[in-house]
């Protein structure tokens, strides 16, 4: 597990295009804090870990789910989805369906 979060935030990190420093500077923490956690010395505390998820935009849930390289872009589509009626969702799943060659 500690090596999936390790390696999950530099993953993020560089999708996102930030150096450890900066992005250790920008949680407010020291520079060598994204460091330490990539290179397995440290692991960040719960309150830190929620600090992270939301540096990145991204629920928890979405921290884990290893099956999408943007959690953030699903986590986008998923609240413009909730805020349609249901005709709307209706016609996005048909949509969505005949991309992916099920109809």
């Amino acid at each position: 597990m500690e090596e999936f979060v390790r390696e999950r935030i530099t993953a993020l990190r560089i999708a996102k295009g930030v150096s450890e420093y900066q992005m250790g500077y920008d949680l407010g923490r020291s520079r060598g804090f994204i460091n330490n956690i990539s290179s397995g010395k440290s692991m960040p505390s719960m309150k830190e870990f929620f600090a992270i998820c939301d540096y990145f935009g991204i629920t928890p849930a979405e921290f884990f789910d290893v099956e999408h390289d943007d959690p953030a872009l699903i986590g986008k589509a998923v609240e413009a989805v909730r805020s349609l009626c249901d005709d709307d969702v209706v016609l996005i799943l048909s949509v969505i369906k005949r991309i992916k060659g099920n109809e």
